[in-house]
């Protein structure tokens, strides 16, 4: 079996010649794309089988070393997002082929939906690559260029709907992007300027109190809070995914913002966490907790489903950051383990839920919630899938969102920090409110239903069923992604919830 690195570099350059092969002979996206698909996702099985038998390491590529050599970092946080990228953006694929053939074999379509097709395949699988490369790298500056690749396909592909929404949203959120961009790059420049190394486990060892290294850690901050669409950063996120095709906005709401907020954990929970005060850390803390509360807010009042899909990425994003002060305060890994399964809960409920409402904006020719009701009558399985993956959001058992808010609620208590466990509580009644606001219609009997369409194929409506069942049973099987943070071993999932005083 080939080893680790081997299917690290795989990771990366798979999605990058398929991106350039689609973008050359734009005719065989259909056979390629998802060829490319699957080849990404086995490369993303192998790493991770491999990782389990050898461990962590350090990849230098070509045999350069830091700090002029491009270094992969392989351990469990990183083989994690690269498999929950791997299995997310398969499914998403396999969505996204049915989503366009349906759409070009309407009559009257084939130019407009042909020319996204074309456009599609060659920008997602370029945004995939950049993905793994930014989960495996391990300096600061290749991270950038990462970012950078990933922020262009986001705006390119939120625009390729081609509807004058899209294309102000993808406008504003290129400015956001670029702004973000220009704050993080600053920030490299000043810690190299300061230490002559961009390593992040060198800088880790080196770093020390001093004001430019405040200011640089503002500016890459603030840069990565931008992308990252935390409150009241958050302007450009719900136009921008609301307003995209449906396989793009589950891929923007799935995993692209889930990339900076990798980054932050990185850095907050690693890198410069021995010279970083708490009090910095209860300001996301604190940033968290109103984008909970606005996020879920807004959804409620929102009249489109799409819109409140997005809405919901907001408030659920603001956990995450809730997360950062306990990652602080544990001493023992339960913090962090809940942040991780909240981004995979997340990553898959939320995929599940844009690529169901995909499905019902083509089957009845709107989102509009109080038009819905009676469309489980002709479309079960998509209305199925939608609700399932609303009861992960909300924290249900056994769903890994239960699992990632228990988890987060027992260091609360344990730590003498109960508020935050308080606004854990209140987010999730509040996402119980809006989800079962969308269920009402979704679940009513209707004797007729007038829709739009013939059937949704099946490839457009069980990839939104696997990830919706995946983010509700991932609270059953934690002990096994969590496992490959401690190197690859299997931990009993009572171990998991052993944490409340």
């Amino acid at each position: 079996m080939p080893d680790t690195p081997f299917w690290a570099v795989c990771l990366v350059v798979v999605p990058l010649f398929f991106a350039i092969i689609c973008f050359v002979r734009s005719s065989l996206v259909t056979f390629l794309g998802p060829l490319a698909a699957w080849l990404n996702a086995l490369a993303g099985l192998g790493m991770t089988l491999s990782f389990v038998h050898s461990g962590p390491l350090r990849y230098a590529i070509g045999g350069w070393q830091a700090p002029l050599g491009i270094n992969f970092s392989i351990d469990g946080l990183s083989v994690l997002l690269v498999a929950m990228t791997a299995v997310t953006g398969l499914s998403v694929s396999m969505y996204a082929k049915g989503y366009f053939s349906l759409r070009i074999g309407s009559a009257g379509e084939i130019n407009r939906h042909g020319h996204q097709r074309a456009y599609f395949w060659p920008v997602w699988l370029l945004l995939w690559a950049a993905l793994n490369g930014l989960f495996l790298s391990a300096d600061l500056f290749n991270i950038y260029v990462t970012l950078e690749i990933i922020g262009l396909a986001a705006v390119v592909l939120t625009a390729l709907s081609g509807k004058p929404a899209a294309r102000l949203a993808a406008m504003r959120y290129l400015l956001v992007s670029l702004l973000g961009s220009c704050c993080y790059l600053f920030g490299v420049a000043l810690l190299y300027r300061s230490y002559g190394i961009l390593d992040m486990t060198a800088l880790s060892r080196l770093v020390s109190p001093a004001p430019l290294l405040w200011v640089s850690l503002a500016l890459l901050t603030t840069g990565l809070l931008l992308k990252t669409a935390l409150f009241p950063l958050h302007f450009w996120l719900p136009p921008a995914h609301a307003n995209a095709l449906a396989p793009v906005s589950a891929i923007l709401s799935g995993l692209v913002v889930k990339a900076s907020f990798y980054l932050i954990l990185r850095l907050w929970g690693e890198v410069f966490a021995q010279v970083l005060p708490f009090a910095a850390y209860v300001l996301l803390g604190v940033l968290g907790c109103g984008a909970v509360l606005w996020g879920a807010v807004q959804a409620l009042l929102q009249k489109r489903l799409k819109m409140l899909i997005a809405y919901s990425t907001v408030a659920q994003l603001g956990y995450l950051f809730i997360a950062l002060p306990l990652i602080r305060l544990d001493p023992g890994p339960s913090a962090r383990e809940a942040v991780i399964l909240l981004i995979m809960a997340h990553a898959c409920a939320k995929s599940a839920m844009f690529m169901a409402a995909g499905s019902i904006f083509l089957k009845a020719g709107h989102d509009r919630i109080d038009d819905l009701d009676g469309i489980k009558e002709v479309l079960p399985v998509s209305s199925f899938a939608f609700v399932l993956a609303g009861v992960s959001l909300m924290g249900f058992p056994p769903s890994g969102g239960f699992l990632g808010k228990w988890l987060l609620l027992g260091v609360s208590l344990a730590s003498g920090q109960w508020w935050w466990g308080i606004m854990l509580v209140i987010g999730s009644l509040l996402a119980a409110g809006y989800v079962y606001r969308i269920a009402c219609h979704l679940l009513v009997f209707k004797a007729s239903f007038s829709s739009r369409r013939g059937s949704i194929p099946p490839v457009m409506e069980w990839p939104a069923v696997l990830l919706a069942v995946l983010a509700m049973i991932l609270g059953l099987l934690a002990g096994y992604p969590l496992g490959l943070l401690e190197a690859g071993c299997p931990v009993p999932i009572h171990a998991c919830l052993e944490v409340m005083p």
